[in-house]
């Protein structure tokens, strides 16, 4: 086949998928060239941007993609690495000697599998650019203007007709891949910024690895404050690895090759390990801690390690098509000696350090040796040995773990309705008693003397992570489901329950077994009829939906009303959410989201250029707050635009210095700052232009008639009436008045629903609802689990005062 033809036609040979793996692969592949670039000491800041088209764009001021004409294909060296598979410099030694692409075929097949690909080339002091449409030129490489800075910008819109599924991209699922390369490649700086949800991270780490240790010990408690680092290199491998103990019971290995993150580990993993517990028990024997043919094991000397191992190879041979696996055997020799000199070196440099490791070795082989004897009771049993389940478990008739559920709710009460509702064939149900122990601060074996959690391991059946015996292909349920009360203490509950997962049953999660049963939150009765509700929108949008049949609106002091209730109750609706989901991506108060609305509204010009003028716009719609403005890295400016880095290194140029080249820059880059007494908020000017934004200035417009007037909501005969004003006051109205007519019943425990209700709501195949837990980024989780979970109450503290503000229901 021609071309990219092939590409095309068998897409998911060269992405892996035309799932959401594979949209995102599209990225990758893009951000790697612009980080081979940064291997070679060429780039220094690769830009990602997420627009609200669906297109994503990189740009990195790097060399450029060659723009002279190829020798032998008579077009542009650019065009024939767009259109020609195997084209790039990946394949050519001297132009990089680590490459970081997953498949080295590149931007040629993001080219083929996009509806549309802007390329724009910085070099020679001029600006070149070439469109094309599914892997097709639309025209050839050309100069279009002058320009001072140097790199590639690829603008690339994924093809619908490959990626059926989705061309959505994840900024979370980007953010993770992203961080890792910048932590992987020090001093690079990626900023990645989603437009259409207003996201934006920027990773630049100076200590490059041993920032990566410092970012994942961050929220937990280091054993000593030094992060041990280990580099070596000859003339074919770079091995870099970055060492570091917390008070905590997991370890934590981060393992790449080339930047590829080896989550399967491999063989450089391999002689890592082989070598810290040589470097261990050597220094333990010369310290006297354990005799003469005693020794610890590899799991003693890995509790609470985080390391992270980079290795640079020239020819890296993975394991399997999803390269996650290093399979050079000549590697576990190599890094296991490097790392053992290099381990040997420091511990007998600072023998305080290695004390503490092996102090906390030691305690791990007591805990270790107290666990194995608790062990019996969580390893899973065949269908011979079933007495050896837990005797609270209800377990199901059929042995298919494909077919089964496993239930895992609270207390004995909803244990009792559950029982009795489950469907006995392929239903368990297992009744916790109480709140199970926070396996974030207990060890192993404290961990498995826990009834609660010893019944958990026992029902589930595949044993626990770091175990000789755990093995996730013999979980005895393919679905097992957390259904828990909808108070406080349940979600608590259910944030234990998670913890005990993710920090030892995580391959579960990965493979897609754990749910979230989501059972009605209310009930609501009128006259005869009786509805279940699963959240607050859905109470909303029954009251609302009630309202329009039974209210009447009308303006104070004006004859006309409108004409269209129903649509008017809908518009306001759909205004509430839109509201409601744009406060919380720009982390604004309710009221000031709908105040700027507002002000959008009514303001025709908006002069986001003129900041003296914008803050006298603002202003009236403020009038508590002082407003100024403040652009990036800068004390509060007024007049100054700071010109984005890829044009002019961090120099604050004048407005009308850059106005023709400043239209290029995506985004603008300032923000205003309002205060009042204590209180102080931050608000992006890209807010303004953002089209969630201007959508929910549009759903307002034929709202505007609530805002100017005051009016009066009637029930039926107009005998009862609430006067008001304002969009957001129209729901308060609408409950208001029908609180007299409706019977709400909020569910706090399943335990109050009989079995036919729990049943129909809640474990029916055929109506329930469920959550599937995943892992987006398993770093930001970990950090999660070990500041919500951990010891640290500060984090905890902060975490309330940032996101108090966008609590509705408070349970007290």
């Amino acid at each position: 086949m021609e071309g990219l033809e092939a590409v095309r036609k068998r897409p998911a040979m060269y992405i892996g998928n035309t799932g959401i793996g594979g949209l995102h692969h599209l990225v990758y592949e893009v951000v790697d060239n612009s980080v081979d670039e940064a291997l070679g000491g060429h780039c220094s800041d690769i830009k990602i941007v997420l627009h609200v088209d669906g297109s994503c764009s990189v740009e990195d001021n790097g060399r450029g993609i060659p723009t002279d004409i190829h020798p032998t294909e008579g077009i542009s060296a650019a065009e024939v690495v767009l259109t020609k598979l195997h084209a790039g410099g990946k394949f050519d030694k001297d132009s990089y000697k680590f490459s970081g692409g997953l498949h080295g075929v590149g931007i040629s097949v993001v080219n083929a599998l996009s509806s549309d690909l802007h390329l724009e080339i910085y070099q020679n002091g001029h600006v070149y650019e070439q469109n094309f449409k599914k892997g097709i030129p639309q025209d050839s490489l050309t100069i279009t203007g002058n320009t001072r800075k140097r790199g590639t910008y690829v603008r690339f819109t994924p093809d619908a007709e490959i990626f059926q599924e989705t061309t959505v991209f994840n900024f979370d699922t980007l953010s993770v891949r992203l961080r890792e390369l910048a932590f992987l490649n020090k001093n690079l700086k990626i900023a990645i910024s989603d437009k259409a949800q207003n996201k934006n991270h920027v990773f630049l780490f100076e200590g490059g690895i041993v920032s990566f240790v410092q970012s994942i010990n961050d929220k937990k408690d280091p054993l000593f404050s030094e992060i041990i680092y280990i580099y070596k290199e000859d003339e074919k491998y770079i091995l870099e690895a970055a060492v570091q103990y917390n008070d905590g019971f997991k370890e934590q290995i981060f393992s790449f090759v080339n930047n590829i993150n080896t989550v399967e580990g491999g063989t450089h993993v391999s002689g890592f390990k082989s070598a810290l517990t040589k470097a261990c028990n050597k220094r333990a024997l010369a310290m006297n801690m354990i005799k003469s043919g005693d020794s610890f094991s590899s799991e003693d000397v890995r509790e609470g390690l985080v390391v992270v191992i980079s290795l640079k190879a020239p020819e890296p041979q993975f394991e399997g098509q999803t390269k996650t696996k290093l399979g050079n055997s000549e590697v576990k020799g190599i890094v296991d000696s490097w790392a053992f000199g290099a381990l040997d070196t420091f511990f007998e440099e600072n023998p305080a350090i290695a004390k503490k490791i092996l102090l906390k070795a030691e305690m791990a082989r007591r805990a270790r040796d107290a666990a194995k004897r608790a062990r019996d009771l969580t390893r899973r049993k065949t269908a011979l040995e079933s007495t050896i389940l837990p005797g609270k478990l209800a377990d199901c008739s059929n042995e298919d773990p494909a077919l089964s559920e496993l239930f895992i709710v609270e207390g004995d009460s909803a244990g009792g309705s559950a029982k009795q509702a489950r469907d006995r064939f392929t239903q368990a149900i297992l009744p916790l008693k109480g709140k199970i122990l926070n396996v974030e601060k207990a060890r192993l074996d404290k961990m498995l003397i826990n009834e609660e959690i010893k019944a958990l391991i026992s029902a589930v059946g595949c044993g626990i992570e770091n175990q000789e015996e755990f093995n996730h292909t013999k979980a005895r349920y393919h679905k097992i489901i957390l259904m828990t009360d909808a108070d406080v203490d349940g979600s608590h509950i259910r944030t234990l329950l998670l913890t005990f997962f993710f920090r030892y049953m995580r391959p579960l999660i990965e493979q897609g077994y754990l749910y979230i049963a989501q059972p009605p939150l209310y009930k609501v009765k009128i006259g005869k009829q009786s509805q279940y509700l699963s959240d607050d929108n859905s109470l909303k949008t029954f009251v609302f939906d009630w309202a329009k049949n039974n209210v009447s609106l009308a303006f104070v002091n004006k004859t006309e009303s409108p004409t269209d209730l129903h649509k008017l109750l809908d518009d306001v609706l759909v205004y509430e959410t839109k509201n409601h989901a744009i406060s919380v991506n720009f982390n604004l108060e309710y009221k000031h989201c709908h105040q700027l609305a507002l002000f959008m509204h009514q303001e025709q010009n908006i002069e986001l250029d003129n900041s003296e003028k914008l803050i006298a716009q603002l202003q009236p719609f403020f009038p508590d707050f002082a407003i100024t403005l403040q652009a990036p890295d800068m004390a509060p400016v007024q007049n100054v635009i700071q010109h984005d880095i890829k044009h002019t290194e961090h120099e604050i140029i004048q407005e009308d210095e850059v106005e023709t080249e400043y239209k290029k820059v995506d985004g603008l880059e300032k923000s205003l700052i309002f205060t009042k007494s204590n209180i102080s908020w931050t608000l992006p000017l890209e807010f303004f232009t953002s089209e969630k934004v201007v959508e929910l200035v549009a759903t307002m417009s034929p709202l505007f008639m609530l805002e100017k007037n005051r009016w009066v909501l009637f029930l039926g005969n107009r005998e009862k009436g609430i006067e008001d004003q304002g969009i957001l006051r129209m729901g308060y109205a609408i409950g208001q008045l029908s609180k007299p007519y409706m019977y709400i019943q909020r569910y706090k425990g399943l335990g109050e629903m009989n079995p036919e209700q729990l049943w129909e709501t809640a474990m029916d195949p055929e109506t329930r609802l469920f959550l599937q837990v995943k892992i987006e980024d398993g770093l930001e989780a970990d950090a999660w689990f070990s500041n919500l979970m951990g010891d640290s109450v500060l984090g905890r503290k902060q975490f309330i005062e940032e996101n108090g503000k966008f609590v509705k229901n408070l349970d007290i």
